[in-house]
């Protein structure tokens, strides 16, 4: 069972105190995939403060996973690509690409999405839509390969060339 942290990251939510209706919403589809969440928390669209958050969660070791919930789009405030641009070591491109695809095919605007995804230690770190719809369609979208890719990430020895019984 791979460990998750949600980060939702939201001014409305973290200033105002809206309710994160985005956080629960991506919760129930992980769990209901055998994911267990760690920690959720909701933080405001500042770079720094959200950086420093990833950066602690996954030098931390406290999950396999961190997902950021919002803050991918064009407006100013929206910081979570750069935040997480700041402090991964490795671009792991194909997550946010193929969401961006697969959006694309429910939404035009699917496309406007900056999110990325890429690696801190042993931890992916991938960005998702702040919608609750949205976030939860894209991360349907990747369910597959991203257990994949926590496999991968996670076992220290990895020879994935005899992996093919298993796909």
């Amino acid at each position: 069972m791979y460990r998750v942290c949600l980060i939702t990251v939201s001014d409305s939510s973290a200033l105002l105190g809206k309710k994160d209706l985005t956080g629960p919403a991506v919760a129930e589809l992980l769990a209901k995939a055998g994911y267990q969440i760690v920690a959720r928390t909701v933080l405001p669209d500042e770079r720094e403060l959200l950086a420093e958050k990833m950066r602690q969660i996954a030098d931390g070791g406290r999950a396999d996973l961190l997902l950021t919930l919002g803050g991918t789009g064009l407006n100013e405030r929206d910081v979570t690509p750069e935040a997480t641009g700041e402090i991964i070591e490795k671009a792991v491109p194909g997550f946010s690409e193929l969401m961006r695809r697969k959006s694309f095919e429910v939404t035009p605007n699917g496309i406007l999405s900056r999110g990325i995804s890429g690696i801190r230690k042993h931890c992916l770190i991938i960005n998702l839509p702040g919608s609750p719809r949205a976030a939860v369609e894209n991360l349907s979208f990747i369910l597959q390969p991203l257990a994949h890719g926590l496999k991968m990430l996670t076992q220290s020895k990895n020879d994935c060339a005899h992996m093919d019984a298993l796909r």
